[in-house]
């Protein structure tokens, strides 16, 4: 049992990108990246930036991480916690804010290119890759997600030309 005086660990809000491409028949594939310390699959997330909203920062991390733009949702999918280690060895909660994003374009180069690897898979083998059981329940609900199919949604924020399914 904790004293009184433990302090209370911080959970700190983040947001990240799902990174989706629709077929016309419904598959659904999930683009991941790789992070930059572990190697590990995962999708490209990190801090709000002040003056955007929570899905325009979420898109503006999957154009400096995965080098994709497109279509974010303004509302959450869902969210995930993890740990993050920071310099010095600390650990900080994290409470992820997740906005799928309809990929329109891959760039062929990108900010953190040569930091990253990126790799689309089909949604169930991506729930595979990741190693958060929170995140692999989000990316296999969106491998399901029939209203994804339909036309772009009425809040969205919109980067670079209409989607269109592959």
């Amino acid at each position: 049992m904790a004293s009184l005086h433990t302090p209370t660990p911080r959970v700190a809000a983040q947001v990240a990108a799902l990174p989706i491409r629709l077929h016309r028949d419904g598959y659904v594939e999930v683009l991941l990246v790789t992070s930059r310390e572990t190697r590990r699959w995962i999708i490209p997330k990190g801090w709000p930036v002040p003056g955007l909203a929570p899905h325009e920062a979420a898109a503006s991390e999957a154009l400096e991480e995965a080098g994709v733009i497109g279509t974010a949702l303004a509302d959450p999918f869902g969210h995930f916690t993890y740990d993050k280690r920071l310099d010095g060895g600390m650990v900080l909660p994290c409470r992820v804010a997740v906005h799928v994003l309809r990929v329109e374009r891959e760039l062929d180069r990108w900010r953190e290119q040569g930091q990253r690897e990126r790799a689309w898979f089909g949604s169930r083998e991506a729930a595979r890759q990741v190693c958060n059981l929170s995140l692999q329940r989000l990316i296999t609900r969106v491998g399901r997600a029939a209203e994804l199919a339909g036309a772009p949604p009425r809040r969205a924020h919109r980067v670079g030309a209409a989607l269109r399914p592959i």
